[in-house]
């Protein structure tokens, strides 16, 4: 491979890349309440601005993680800065939600960049370096959310709503430009056709899914046109599925998802990313709701970006510990502790909301569980799959977080929507708690048994790989 003309500055360069990926998936949720404000939008309406970029990362996770994995992976990466960086000024020009809700749409795409970093870290660093890194860049898609709140919040107090958005362009055209002077080409491989079908049967089917329940919010769960809806996504993904096992280049190759550990770290990251964003885009709204006559505490935008700080310092911490543990071994216990530290956090939303400290508290907690699982999933990932299929591989638990991130968004919507405060806040801390319960009993259940498998077994998976591997 030709190496990076700024070896040194590689590094830096694809964490800042991954930070600007977190930060652009993340902008609309501070600014949900403003824009609707600005645009005379209802709050679900306005929740689009946040639902359209995760629908959009969702699909384009794994068409952009296709096209780099062959030899264009420095192409790839320039071309989707340089549409991120023209949605961002689309959503900044004031000509509406519909346009901005489209800008937003267009900066989904940098969603599937960070598959493509961790490829690129992968295969142009060798030893410790690219264990390290590999894991750094995992974690920027959560530590990067707490920075981009309080930077969204004060350019919207500054400047207004588009501001925020003026903002977001130029640091994605910094990231263009840094990306462009540094990233190195990719390793000649075989270029592999892009599968159209998968990834409009994949884009229906959870379009599809997510429209449905904005239309229960709308509607009320006994209209038949969401249950229409519902079952129609149900269709089109089950029929994705299909597509995918049977056809010779799939978009997602779902076969890189056999084996329990690799099996486990998908099903995982769907369910730690529904539930992270069930917290990530309800406490903004609840900071920013008048104290009277509403349950919350009338905080402006800077203060509401601010309760989501703790978010990410608390998620770089949830690495490292999670690193300590699988260090002391028992990498077994990582995904299950923090999922119960997780469910933590929802439970103390659910209890403690009376006071504005209590939601940097649950951020802080909410971090911590975060950050450990989104640490453990590279591992698990890597471990499973040979280097050729990194990026592709990636990619499906990439999909399935931002899958689960759109998903915890529109609940949000549909439940803030359904039930008068402080009645869908409660619902939402149930939610959340009862997927985190799940999540730490199927992840307890199949990587307990992968650990405590003998080895010599015909059967036997491969050993846990650890969080120390990855995150040292």
């Amino acid at each position: 491979m030709t190496p990076s003309r700024s070896p040194r500055a590689l590094v830096p360069v694809l964490l800042f890349v991954g930070t600007v990926v977190a930060v652009i998936s993340s902008l609309g949720a501070p600014l949900v309440p403003a824009i609707a404000a600005a645009t005379d939008a209802p709050l679900p309406d306005a929740q689009w601005s946040l639902t359209a970029t995760l629908l959009v990362g969702a699909v384009a996770t794994p068409v952009v993680g296709r096209l780099g994995d062959g030899p264009h992976r420095r192409r790839v990466v320039l071309a989707v800065l340089a549409v991120v960086t023209a949605g961002g000024v689309l959503a900044a020009l004031p000509l509406g939600l519909g346009w901005l809700v489209a800008g937003r749409a267009l900066q989904g795409l940098g969603l599937g960049l960070t598959p493509l970093a961790i490829a690129t870290a992968r295969e142009a660093l060798t030893g410790e370096r690219s264990r390290s890194t590999i894991a750094a860049l995992s974690l920027t898609v959560v530590a990067g959310v707490g920075l981009g709140y309080p930077l969204a919040g004060l350019a919207a107090e500054l400047g207004g709503v588009h501001a925020a958005f003026w903002a977001g362009a130029a640091v994605s055209l910094a990231a263009l430009l840094a990306a462009a002077a540094v990233l190195p080409p990719a390793a000649a491989t075989a270029r592999r056709p892009l599968d159209v079908v998968g990834a409009l049967l994949l884009g229906a089917g959870l379009a599809g899914l997510l429209v449905a329940l904005g239309q229960a919010e709308t509607e009320g769960w006994t209209s038949p046109a969401p249950w229409l809806l519902a079952g129609g996504a149900a269709a089109a993904l089950a029929c994705w599925v299909r597509w995918e096992a049977r056809t010779p280049v799939p978009l997602v190759d779902l076969r890189l998802a056999r084996g329990r550990l690799a099996l486990t770290a998908h099903v995982a990251a769907l369910l730690v990313g529904l539930s992270n964003y069930l917290l990530l885009a309800s406490v903004p709204v609840l900071a920013q709701t008048p104290a009277s006559p509403g349950p919350g505490f009338g905080a402006s935008l800077v203060v509401a970006g601010l309760v989501l700080l703790p978010f990410s310092a608390a998620s770089v911490l949830g690495g490292r510990l999670a690193r300590l543990l699988a260090d002391r071994g028992r990498q077994q216990l990582v995904l299950p502790v923090a999922a119960v530290v997780q469910a933590g956090a929802f439970v103390l939303f659910g209890l403690t909301r009376t006071e504005l400290w209590q939601l940097f508290a649950v951020m802080a907690v909410a971090g911590l569980g975060v950050g450990a699982s989104f640490a453990a999933f590279p591992a698990l990932v890597v471990a499973a799959v040979p280097p050729s299929e990194t990026g592709s591989a990636m990619s499906l638990n990439q999909v399935l977080r931002y899958v689960g991130f759109a998903l915890g968004s529109a609940l949000t919507a549909t439940l803030l929507g359904a039930a008068p405060a402080p009645g869908g806040y409660a619902a939402i801390a149930v939610l959340g708690l009862a997927v985190c319960a799940t999540t730490a009993v199927v992840s307890w259940l199949a990587l307990g048994r992968a650990e405590g498998r003998p080895r010599g077994s015909g059967t036997a998976p491969r050993q846990v790989p650890g969080v120390s591997r990855s995150c040292r």
